[in-house]
């Protein structure tokens, strides 16, 4: 790997020995940011519920970036297998200096088609998870007095879009989750920051890319016109695991093609 160490300021996006944890790492946004900080020197833990398709987006990043790349099978919703994901990558890299949540999912509807078992499934997954997996890294960074903690929210986290009330409501209190987070942190030199993704094409919104709904509400209303793909969100998750964003504290960084700013 070719180093840019001589270029001014590049070592500020040095993430040469450092340690992170990305939960839904295995594909789309995960995985893309799990690559982007592997390129940038970072060993990286990947957690997934599937444990063949982590083992083997670990096995190519190892081999594509050099770095130590480990998986872990694990439900974010669960605490304890959280609590065993920070045990097991402490012990595998020495350290956690970064942690990424990127598990999520989306259900999509009207409130009156949707269940109540639909709407608790979104939280579980997108806020529990999120809450779960900060709690169980918080001793490990509390005790370096460092780390970078990265959510992912949403835009749909700042704004509102019709039949996307679990999604919605979900990356809304991650938002908050963020912010509270970040002043309690802030004593301990942690950053806690999240990243509000919009339309990307993950495998999460392939059912709408072609239709009528995907073109008026992605197509349509972002600057750019189209799609996000999916490594055009790697700069914003190294930037703010590395030494270049640790003035950030309780930030929402939009990555959206312009969305929001209509």
């Amino acid at each position: 790997m070719t180093s840019n160490s001589s270029l001014p300021g590049i070592k500020l996006f040095d993430l040469s020995g450092r340690a992170a944890i990305i939960t839904g790492g295995s594909k789309g946004l995960g995985l893309a940011m799990a690559e982007g900080l592997a390129s940038a020197g970072a060993n990286v833990m990947l957690v997934s519920r599937n444990a063949k398709e982590g083992a083997e987006s670990a096995a190519k990043i190892a081999e594509s970036y050099g770095v130590k790349a480990h998986s872990f099978s694990g439900d974010v919703s669960d605490l304890s297998a959280m609590e065993a994901m920070a045990k097991e990558a402490f012990e595998v890299f020495g350290r956690i200096d970064v942690l990424i949540n990127s598990a999520g999912i989306n259900i999509r509807g009207a409130i009156d088609e949707l269940t109540p078992e639909e709407f608790k499934k979104v939280m579980d997954i997108n806020v529990t998870g999120t809450w779960n997996a900060c709690r169980a890294v918080t001793p490990y960074m509390k005790k370096a007095q460092k780390g970078s903690i990265i959510n992912l929210a949403s835009t749909l986290g700042l704004v509102g879009l019709a039949n996307r009330t679990p999604y919605a409501t979900s990356k809304g209190a991650v938002v908050q989750m963020t912010r509270a987070l970040a002043l309690e942190f802030a004593p301990f030199n942690i950053t806690v920051n999240a990243i509000c993704p919009g339309p990307f094409l993950t495998e999460m919104n392939l059912p709408i890319a072609d239709t009528e709904e995907g073109k008026r509400f992605v197509v349509g209303a972002t600057a750019l016109g189209r799609w996000g793909k999916l490594e055009e969100i790697q700069g914003a998750a190294i930037y703010l695991a590395s030494d270049a964003g640790t003035y950030m504290v309780g930030s929402m960084l939009t990555v959206d093609g312009g969305w929001t700013a209509r």
